[in-house]
C-alpha cells in the first residue's frame, strides 16, 4: 500500500493533486512546529522540500504530501522524548531500506533506543542505544492527523493568489483613487 508510506512513493497521489504542495506557513500549521524549526531542519538536511527548495531571499519552499508526513514523524518522535539527532538517525533508517508503512507501525522507545514494530510481527532496531522504560508510539494516527489537518485549512484558505509586491497593491490602489 503506498498511501502513508515513508518510502519515496509515499503520498504519489497527493502531490498529484496539488502540484504546488504546501508552503512553509502550511507545513508549520499542518506539522504543530515553528518556522524557526522547519527553516532549521530544512538547512541542515533533515528533511529538505522535494518540490521547490529555497534558492535566495525571497523564494519558497514547497513541500509535497510525504515531506509532511515525514515531518510530522519527525515531530512525534521529538514529543516522545527523543533528540534531534536520534530522530534524523530514526528517519534516515524509515527513508532507507524499511519503506514502513506507517498506517500500520509503532515506534518502540526505550530510553536512547528505538524499535520499529510492523503490523506483520517484524521488528527493526532503529538505533544502536541504552536500555530505558518502553513507551510506544503508534504511528496510525499520523496519517489520519495529517488528512484532516489538510482538509481544515485548505477549506479555511481563500484560494492563493499570485504573491505581489506591497508597492504593486499601493500602486494599484493610488490609481483608482485617482480615477
Amino acid at each position: 500500500m503506498a498511501y502513508g508510506t515513508i518510502d519515496d512513493n509515499a503520498g504519489d497521489d497527493h502531490t498529484t493533486r496539488s502540484d504546488e504542495g504546501f508552503r512553509g506557513a502550511q507545513v508549520c500549521s499542518l506539522v504543530g512546529i515553528t518556522y524557526r524549526q522547519l527553516d532549521y531542519w530544512a538547512r541542515t538536511g533533515l528533511l529538505r522540500p522535494s518540490i521547490t527548495d529555497a534558492t535566495g531571499s525571497g523564494s519558497q519552499r514547497r513541500y509535497s504530501y510525504r515531506d509532511v508526513l515525514e515531518l510530522k514523524v519527525i515531530k512525534r518522535l521529538l514529543d516522545a522524548g527523543l533528540k534531534l539527532q536520534q530522530a534524523r538517525q530514526a528517519v534516515e533508517c524509515l527513508r532507507g531500506d524499511l519503506g514502513a508503512d506507517l498506517a500500520s507501525s509503532q515506534l518502540v522507545l526505550a530510553g536512547s533506543r528505538s524499535v520499529l514494530a510492523q503490523s506483520d510481527g517484524e521488528v527493526v532496531d532503529l538505533l544502536a542505544g541504552g536500555q530505558g522504560v518502553f513507551n510506544i508510539l503508534p504511528l496510525s494516527g499520523v496519517v489520519s492527523e495529517l488528512e484532516a489537518a489538510i482538509v481544515e485549512i485548505r477549506e479555511a484558505a481563500p484560494a492563493e493568489r499570485p504573491h505581489r509586491h506591497p508597492a504593486a497593491d499601493y500602486l494599484a490602489s493610488a490609481k483608482a483613487v485617482e480615477r
